[in-house]
């Protein structure tokens, strides 16, 4: 299909691994796999390049109270190889929804996935394979958030979407505080300033240090992914 009626036509989806385990607080949802898979194969279908970013926390967040007294770097290690996780089961999901899709890995693991390269990466993008960016940026001491920004700003898209549970960012969390306030727009500086935690400070300085703009909004609401695509905003966009 022509992109030319495409308001983004390469974007970054953020995932959290915690989406990944619907109603459990661990784990893999078969359900939930299934149901990401089908809201990205309508953007696929209009033509959108797409690079996902997925976290890790459904299956570490089991073991946090270990982590606790682990060394940070091994910790944020083994991290690493739970997003990798998460990202070998949505390829797998993707690939049996007919939609191409490679998992690449920012660590070197041969036998599960590509090795992450920039040029690769956006010839897949260009092949229309959805691209599975695991193992975050292969650091220690960096978020999944940072590894979203740092891989939109790299594969040079044009919009990084985060799916959340919620529909869009608010002055309080409106799942505790009844009189939440949402936003449609914030920038980047009133983002910081509320402390509205989107994102870490880290990804935040990055995106706006790039002019990456940055839409939160509701992936468990059907179709929100593909309205964004073509323009009708949802959620709540920051940028400037």
């Amino acid at each position: 299909m022509p992109k030319t009626h495409l308001t983004y036509s390469r974007i970054l989806l953020k995932m959290s691994g915690e989406s990944l385990a619907g109603s459990r607080d661990t784990g893999i949802s078969r359900e939930r796999l299934t149901y990401f898979a089908a809201e990205i194969k309508k953007a696929c279908n209009l033509g959108c390049q797409i690079a996902i970013v997925i976290g890790g926390g459904n299956i570490f967040r089991g073991l946090s109270d270990s982590a606790r007294e682990m060394d940070r770097v091994t910790a944020d290690y083994m991290g690493m190889l739970a997003t990798m996780i998460n990202a070998l089961a949505l390829q797998d999901t993707l690939i049996r929804h007919g939609i191409k899709a490679q998992a690449m890995s920012a660590v070197d693991m041969p036998k599960f996935a590509r090795s992450f390269d920039r040029q690769i990466a956006i010839e897949l993008l260009q092949d229309n394979r959805v691209i599975i960016l695991g193992a975050g940026t292969g650091n220690p001491f960096f978020t999944t958030d940072t590894a979203a920004v740092l891989r939109a700003v790299e594969l040079q898209c044009d919009i990084l979407l985060k799916g959340t549970r919620v529909d869009g960012v608010y002055s309080a969390d409106p799942e505790k505080v009844a009189d939440a306030v949402k936003f449609d727009q914030l920038t980047y500086m009133e983002t910081v300033k509320r402390n509205l935690q989107v994102m870490d400070l880290t990804a935040i300085t990055m995106a706006m240090d790039n002019h990456l703009p940055i839409i939160v909004f509701d992936f468990n609401e059907e179709n929100n992914l593909e309205e964004i695509i073509k323009g009708h905003q949802t959620g709540t966009l920051i940028q400037g």
